[in-house]
């Protein structure tokens, strides 16, 4: 199919689709807004309760190749992205892929919240903070010459051989991270439901899409 015949397809189904989006979007959201306080907040915050957790398994990672590489200068300047970058990773990747596609109806699929959740948790929140780790720690021990680096030839092997211990002993934080992620999204997904089941008011009604 050429590229016109994509214009000309997007351009005849994309108007009513886009009243049809805004429509649920708005609904969705005074929906939102008639739940309590407390589900409201933790639908909010979720993410960031679970981006915390990215960023402390950040600063593990980040002791632990410390501690293999022998590296004691700058301790701050690596713990700062090791804290911060899986933070805001995390929470990015959550609301991405899970509240915002609640949200915005995208997403009316339990299983498929949980499954979200879970992975967003596992990888985004454990294993990226720990990939993060060999090249900050990788270019202090370089930096400050506190281990033997390898020949290029053998660059592979060694971090594999030096990541080995540290995945070893986060690999509980990979599950704890994997399990919160499912706590998270399966309460966000029970307040969505929640949500749809609240007592329709006439604006509600109204904001239906047709």
């Amino acid at each position: 199919m050429s590229e016109s015949d994509h214009l000309k397809m997007n351009s005849s189904i994309s108007p009513e689709q886009k009243i049809i989006k805004q429509n649920i979007v708005e609904f969705l959201s005074t929906k939102f807004n008639q739940l309590p306080e407390t589900e409201r907040k933790m639908f909010t915050y979720g993410s960031i309760y679970l981006g915390i957790n990215g960023a402390f398994a950040g600063l593990i990672a980040n002791s632990m190749f410390r501690r293999i590489l022998h590296v004691s200068q700058a301790w701050f300047a690596s713990s700062l992205p090791m804290a911060v970058l899986p933070f805001l990773t995390t929470v990015a990747a959550y609301n991405a892929a899970v509240s915002n596609s609640i949200l915005s109806g995208d997403l009316n699929c339990a299983t498929c919240a949980v499954v979200r959740g879970g992975l967003v948790g596992s990888l985004a929140g454990g294993l990226y903070p720990i990939l993060l780790a060999i090249p900050v720690n990788g270019g202090l021990a370089a930096r400050y010459k506190t281990a033997v680096l390898p020949e290029k030839g053998n660059i592979l092997r060694f971090w594999s051989t030096i990541s080995r211990p540290v995945f070893k002993k986060m690999s509980y934080v990979l599950i704890f991270q994997a399990i919160f992620g499912v706590y998270i999204s399966s309460r966000h997904f029970a307040i969505y439901q929640k949500m749809l089941e609240l007592p329709s008011t006439r604006t509600d009604v109204e904001e239906l899409p047709q």
